[in-house]
């Protein structure tokens, strides 16, 4: 492969403005600093609670970056620009900290509706939705424990069947496939479950319901094979998306503070060889698998495409997808649509008051990441330093 194959900053920024461009430069440099991150998530909550008129400042800023609208009708005009050069996108409705069976139904609602306003969409072949968004966290960390519930909370577990369900069925309904969100290790045992049950039950003509797993836990390889396993002797597809993960700095400390076995991977590298074996995995198994790679590391990004023509795959091989979230790595994004990959931008949308828990944990996840923002503001800087000389020589 072109080791020069993402450097492109041309075809990765072609839809960005200066403007944009510089306003995602001081964006990452910001988020580099662990101590502004921290300081700007109690700041902004502040100013939330006691009413002041940031929400204008923070939809300029962040919420434009990573987010395409408040609504999914009013993201149309950034998935319709990204279909036109050939990336997919997934919209996920992502309004996180729900606490009441109102506001479950309301994100149920919500999600549907989502779901429907993509359909006959070529543009969007997935949708998507977290767990929690349906049903209280606290409910799941219970189930997945195996603990005993009382007649209200099996009557609340019913309703979040219900719930996946008919998310499940609404998508099989419209065509789409529809990944379930992976969240923290003590409430995923009662997620998996769910989601083996919709695979089970929809994915036996072909892939519809498409589980995610986070490969920085060091068990989950073994869970994948054990998953194909499955679904060989139960005869249905498997969908995976496969990522690092999103809750490094939670986890660790909940390990510390309960005293058991943190199950994160003990470092950057072995996570690294996870996630690479659970790649090699599933493409070994494509006959059966789907493998949707969430992922900003070159490398891994680099290595699934010399897997593919190693074993003379081609690039828009239908099983194969390469997804980043919208607003980071446009440098990945768009050279690999330009080279006939599978390509899709996960893109947030909702009020912003609403979407703020998910930009916080997103601003947060850049801070955890070594590497992450000095990449994206080195190829802002490329692209900048490319426009100014494109300027300077016409002149």
């Amino acid at each position: 492969m072109n080791t020069d194959f993402f450097e492109n900053t041309q075809v990765a920024f072609r839809l960005k403005s200066d403007f944009e461009l510089k306003r995602a430069y001081w964006l990452f440099r910001l988020v580099q600093s662990r101590s502004f991150v921290r300081l700007g998530k109690v700041l902004t909550h502040l100013a939330l609670k006691l009413r002041l008129p940031v929400e204008g400042l923070i939809k300029a800023t962040v919420f434009n970056q990573f987010c395409s609208g408040t609504s999914a009708q009013g993201s149309q005009t950034v998935v319709n620009c990204l279909g036109k050069l050939n990336i997919a996108s997934v919209l996920a409705y992502s309004v996180e900290g729900i606490a009441s069976e109102v506001g479950f139904e309301t994100s149920l609602e919500k999600t549907l509706a989502t779901l429907e306003a993509q359909a006959g969409n070529p543009h969007h072949p997935y949708g998507v939705f977290k767990p929690t968004a349906i049903g209280a966290f606290a409910l799941f960390e219970k189930v997945s424990a195996e603990a005993p519930l009382s007649p209200e909370e099996t009557a609340a577990w019913e309703r979040i069947e219900q719930r996946f369900d008919k998310l499940c069925r609404s998508a099989v309904h419209l065509k789409m496939k529809l990944f379930v969100d992976a969240e923290e290790s003590w409430i995923q045992p009662a997620i998996d479950r769910l989601t083996e049950v919709a695979m089970a039950r929809y994915n036996q003509e072909q892939l519809w319901i498409v589980t995610t797993v986070q490969m920085y836990r060091h068990d989950r390889l073994a869970y994948l094979k054990s998953l194909v396993a499955k679904a060989d002797k139960e005869g249905f597809q498997v969908g995976v998306k496969l990522v690092r993960g999103a809750y490094i700095e939670k986890e660790t400390e909940r390990s510390i503070a309960l005293g058991y076995r943190n199950p994160i991977c003990k470092s950057k590298a072995v996570t690294d060889i996870n996630f690479d074996a659970g790649v090699a995995y599933l493409v070994d198994n494509l006959d059966r698998c789907t493998l949707f790679m969430g992922s900003h590391n070159e490398n891994s990004i680099a290595g699934l495409m010399l897997l593919l023509e190693d074993k003379n795959i081609p690039n828009e091989h239908p099983n194969i997808w390469f997804g980043q979230l919208y607003g980071m790595s446009d440098h990945l994004s768009f050279n690999l649509a330009k080279a006939g990959y599978n390509v899709a931008k996960y893109i947030p949308f909702g009020p912003v008051r609403e979407v703020l828990p998910y930009l916080i944990r997103r601003a947060e996840e850049n801070t955890s990441v070594v590497g992450q923002s000095s990449r994206e503001l080195e190829m802002i800087v490329k692209e900048l330093k490319r426009r100014r000389s494109k300027v300077a020589g016409a002149a």
